[in-house]
């Protein structure tokens, strides 16, 4: 990679945490405001996805694979969830 390259992406790996928890703290305040359920569960879904970001950020930032694993099971148990929800939704109520 050239010098101009790694300028670049240490600028990038700078901001991008400090974005992606700017949008945590927005999500957290709809997140806590509502009005519904459904704004609350895609707060909830949003933060979870911005933590991930954050994770993946500091896994090429630190060159170090070892918490892939956990943003990966962190996406998945917020799919999951997700998923639960829109069967709620659709549903009307809980069997």
């Amino acid at each position: 990679m050239t010098a101009s390259g790694e300028a670049v992406l240490s600028v990038v790996l700078q901001l991008a945490p400090a974005l992606l928890i700017a949008g945590i703290l927005v999500s957290f305040v709809r997140l806590v405001r509502g009005p519904s359920l459904s704004d609350r569960v895609v707060a909830l879904d949003l933060i979870a996805t911005l933590a991930v970001g954050i994770i993946s950020a500091q896994t090429v930032e630190r060159n170090d694979d070892v918490f892939l694993s956990l943003a990966a099971a962190v996406a998945l148990t917020t799919f999951l969830g997700t998923v639960a929800f829109a069967r709620y939704v659709e549903k009307g109520r809980l069997e």
